[in-house]
């Protein structure tokens, strides 16, 4: 093998063989832990920055082992498989600093631990997955992993949550799975490829197409939350904080959404799915998904249920501009991976650190906590108005983008939708503030825990949130900088609408 065969099959085993090793590490080991856990993230970033320069200049890493006569383990980089594993290595390290903090006199630490850098090389191998077959495996497999995450505190209530995603994420995974064998039969192996490897097919195989679509979306459509597949989500809350983050900002969701980006635009391509009246199936979804999410978490006082509702409904924002034809909505969709992901991990976050500081579970129970925790809340602030579309945070850019793109492409009532989302997601945010920084703190919180350090909580809780709360701004203020989420996202749409 020489180095680009050996790139992304590395970005992959870094934190494969961490996991790996950290599973063997007794529970007394901190620091051996915390070396494997923070050794393997970094190595994997310095990867993973070699490779955005070598898919920049034009660069092929690829890698390819044959399992059976016509099925090929495939590990290819090109700029939407590096926007996605940039983004899953970068959180991944944060999240890791955040949970040896998170978990620090939790039982089960290694097992926690492990299953986790299994579940980040789930995702990565998603990322650079070459194909339909070698992304269906790292897709199940990332199930797999997530699983022991969710149910880790042990309660009857996380086995319940667990259980549940289990069975959605399975349920999803059988129909993703028949899907792509069906397109396999009909086609041959399916690499993904710029523009779409069916663009072109005869036309007495639209029917099965389509069909296939169907399929394959709604396998999807169970990670990335699309109704009404999304019920496994909010009773996935029932998991530590960092799984939360994990969920929602770099992982499972990510995937679906990831996964109907491939399918759209280098599966079917999307002038070829629009074409067959696909998009039109997908933008439905979508805006329907986006509306409900919001008018949900309206409802919702449990804060880490109602930041659940709000990812049903953002994440949709991406299969949104994957249904508007143009490229200045494949520019909104595809960058809000990046600006969802790094906004809403900020909010997870920072619920996580008033349940474990403060005891602070509900919204009804925020009253004043700006004052306690002002660092926790400014960064919370920062992720809630970005959710909003307040400029200049990412979500703005986000936003901006599709509203352009829906006037490119004359459909206008996408503008609508993403008023009324605006309007809903104030409506389920603004109130949070409000509570946080102008109503009086109460006499006593509802738990002073272990985890109240020196300053508001200790480091390992307080920097993660603040330094995500720091890339969303970035995001939003250099958003046109030489190798940015949204200048990234532009290279991709150039590529692919051929420009």
């Amino acid at each position: 093998m020489n180095f680009d065969t050996l790139l992304p099959v590395g970005i992959v085993l870094t934190s494969l063989l961490a996991g790996g090793f950290i599973f063997l590490v007794k529970e007394e080991s901190h620091v051996l832990r915390g070396v494997l856990n923070l050794s393997g993230a970094i190595v994997k970033l310095l990867l993973v920055g070699v490779m955005i320069w070598g898919v920049y200049h034009g660069h092929v890493y690829e890698a390819r082992w044959m399992l059976a006569p016509g099925l090929e383990l495939v590990l290819h980089a090109d700029a939407l498989s590096v926007l996605f594993v940039t983004l899953s290595s970068v959180l991944w390290l944060v999240t890791t600093i955040y949970a040896i903090g998170y978990l620090e006199e939790s039982p089960n630490r290694s097992r926690f631990f492990g299953f986790f850098s299994l579940c980040v090389s789930a995702t990565v191998g998603i990322a650079l997955a070459g194909n339909l077959l070698s992304f269906v495996i790292f897709y199940e497999l990332l199930t797999l992993a997530t699983y022991p995450l969710v149910a880790h505190r042990g309660t009857a209530e996380a086995t319940r949550g667990a259980k549940i995603y289990l069975a959605y994420t399975m349920g999803g995974g059988v129909l993703l799975l028949t899907g792509a064998i069906w397109l396999q039969v009909l086609t041959g192996p399916v690499d993904f490829v710029q523009g779409g490897v069916l663009s072109g097919s005869a036309p007495a195989l639209e029917g099965q197409l389509i069909a296939i679509f169907v399929l394959l979306l709604a396998g999807l459509g169970v990670k990335s939350a699309l109704i009404p597949l999304h019920g496994w989500l909010p009773q996935s809350m029932v998991a530590p904080a960092p799984v939360s983050a994990l969920l929602h900002a770099v992982a499972v969701v990510k995937a679906g959404a990831f996964g109907i980006l491939r399918v759209v635009y280098d599966v079917y391509g999307v002038a070829y799915a629009s074409s067959l009246g696909l998009l039109t199936l997908l933008g439905i979804l979508a805006s329907m998904t986006i509306l409900y999410g919001s008018i949900k978490a309206l409802s919702q006082d449990g804060l880490k249920k109602r930041l659940a509702y709000s990812t049903v409904s953002q994440v949709s924002y991406i299969a949104l501009g994957a249904s508007i034809l143009g490229p200045i909505a494949t520019v909104g969709g595809m960058v809000h991976l990046v600006h969802q992901g790094i906004m809403k991990i900020t909010l997870f976050f920072c619920a996580g650190n008033y349940a474990e500081t403060l005891g602070i579970h509900h919204v009804s129970q925020m009253d004043g906590v700006g004052r306690r925790m002002p660092w926790t809340t400014l960064a919370f602030s920062v992720g809630a108005l970005g959710m909003i579309g307040i400029p200049p945070i990412a979500g703005f850019v986000t936003k901006w983008y599709l509203g352009l793109g829906a006037v490119e492409a004359n459909a206008h009532w996408v503008l609508l939708i993403l008023a009324a989302s605006s309007l809903l997601n104030a409506g389920y945010f603004l109130p949070i503030l409000y509570r946080a920084w102008f109503r009086p703190p109460p006499e006593v919180w509802p738990a002073e825990h272990i985890h109240a350090g020196r300053f508001e909580t200790i480091g390992a809780l307080l920097w993660p949130p603040v330094i995500t709360a720091a890339f969303c701004l970035i995001a939003g203020l250099f958003a046109a900088a030489p190798f940015s989420p949204l200048e990234w996202v532009e290279l991709i749409a150039r590529r692919e609408h051929g420009l």
